[in-house]
């Protein structure tokens, strides 16, 4: 699909607030006492060409400040419009992934729309769909729905789509991921020909692409980060261990050296998720787990809990890789390392947020030396090694240095970077295999790398492509 590039931000005077950028006093206002002035890059490049209505693909990574991107731009045009929504329908449909995403954006939406008539409304899996239903009744100005739980509404006749004029697809290269394209294929029918469309990833493979195609009209295309670019301000480590036991005591030793740290470890199961919160837990550690076997009420508990300060490790699947946005992160641990490379960069999107520094620690068994080296091409980069020796058929091959020095990180160790649906609906299997067991690995040639650093630095944890279609389906819909 060929994508209108010709425009660019304005290098005379960049748009840095959002009053230039357009966006009203009122919104403006509204944003300055919430703390937001300035707009972050996706922000600057995409609510100008939103406001002028064009169809737009936003390639940036999770904590770029996406919502913002199409929903002040979105809020403005409504404001404007003035118009209300009728019973049982919506001007506004944003689609996302997980129950978590789409409760993250709705309540950063909600938080634009202060002392104004829109209204907002939240629908996944997981909660009581007469609920649901019953909140319907009247209309909203914007839907956040998950596709499958939006489908059983439509099917009861809660809501139409016949007089949208805004339809949002965010984080789609996970949608696809987790076999949500036919379900946008349906919906997709639904919604008039005549309305704005916005399509939000991370990244930009073939199957993005011919998705735009079909959803999208002469889009523009804005880009604030490369793909494979990993999150500014984050520190990278690679532990080589011996096996899951080694994993576990040297999670433990890190956890219990860093007390006031927050982290989130990520694995590749469910079952593998709930036996490591469980063993810490009974080991004296504050921990909760969220993945697609908890409920909705579970997965906001512990949410809720790791965002007071509760609980200071959350143990999660990737149904969580797109949608936590809690500052306070410190660190993110691959306890398992995902089979899909970009999830490594959602996982490690969760910290370093909102301005601060963060720590993503890898832990690389004998078994998952084909994933870390795939991890490390996507990025172009190889993560400095914390501990242990690579095996030596797992040698990373000499690759070329990006323009800057260092890849992707530059000079120093930075890299910059579900519900059910009822009948309708099982667990959906995350971008990385959740829920099935890994496949065998890969082997690399050479020998090792070193261990920088000494071990009382490393006890601190901070040292001196697409899925087959059988795969696919067994992922079938969100988390």
């Amino acid at each position: 699909m060929q994508f209108d590039v010709s425009w660019r931000p304005r290098k005379v005077q960049t748009l840095t607030t959002f009053h230039d950028l357009g966006l009203s006093h009122k919104i403006v206002s509204t944003l300055s006492a919430i703390g937001f002035e300035t707009a972050t890059p996706i922000q600057e490049q995409a609510i100008p060409l939103v406001l002028q209505g064009r169809d737009l693909v936003g390639l940036a990574q999770t904590g770029t400040g996406k919502t913002a991107a199409f929903g002040l731009p979105i809020i403005e045009m409504l404001m404007t419009n003035g118009d209300r929504p009728k019973p049982r329908s919506t001007r506004v449909l944003i689609l996302a992934p997980t129950r978590e995403l789409v409760n993250q954006i709705g309540d950063n939406l909600r938080s634009y729309v202060r002392k104004t008539p829109l209204k907002i409304i939240q629908v996944v899996g997981g909660a009581s769909i007469n609920k649901q239903q019953f909140q319907l009744e009247r209309g909203a100005d914007i839907l956040v729905a998950t596709p499958g739980r939006l489908l059983d509404l439509i099917e009861r006749e809660a809501v139409t789509l016949r007089d949208i004029t805004h339809l949002v697809l965010d984080e789609a290269d996970q949608m696809l991921d987790l076999g949500f394209i036919h379900d946008l294929r349906k919906i997709a029918r639904m919604v008039p020909k005549d309305r704005q469309t916005l399509l939000f990833s991370a990244t930009m493979p073939k199957t993005i692409a011919d998705l735009a195609g079909s959803f999208l009209t002469d889009p523009v295309k804005v880009e604030v980060a490369p793909p494979g670019k990993a999150a500014d301000k984050v520190d990278q480590y690679v532990h080589f261990v011996n096996g899951q036991n080694h994993k576990t005591e040297m999670l433990k030793k890190i956890l219990a050296d860093n007390p006031d740290g927050r982290s989130i470890v990520f694995l590749r199961t469910k079952h593998g998720a709930e036996k490591l919160m469980k063993h810490l837990d009974v080991t004296g550690f504050s921990v909760a787990s969220i993945h697609g076997n908890k409920s909705q009420g579970q997965r906001e508990r512990a949410l809720k809990g790791f965002r007071d300060g509760a609980f200071r490790t959350l143990i999660a699947t990737d149904v969580a890789a797109r949608g936590i946005d809690i500052p306070a992160v410190s660190h993110v641990f691959n306890y398992d390392l995902p089979e899909v490379p970009d999830a490594y960069i959602h996982r490690i999107g969760r910290t370093a947020r909102a301005g601060r520094d963060g720590i993503a620690i890898a832990f690389c068994g004998p078994d998952e030396g084909r994933l870390l080296r795939d991890i490390e091409r996507l990025m172009g980069i190889d993560i400095p090694v914390a501990s242990g020796e690579a095996p030596a058929n797992l040698n990373r091959p000499a690759r070329p240095q990006r323009r800057g020095g260092g890849g992707a990180g530059g000079g120093n160790n930075r890299n910059h970077q579900g519900q059910g649906r009822g009948k309708h609906e099982s667990e959906a299997r995350s971008a990385n295999g959740e829920g099935r067991p890994a496949q065998k690995q890969g082997h690399r040639k050479g020998n090792g790398g070193g261990r920088p650093g000494g071990p009382s630095n490393a006890a601190h944890g901070k040292p001196g492509g697409s899925p087959p279609a059988n795969q696919q389906r067994n992922r079938r819909r969100e988390a």
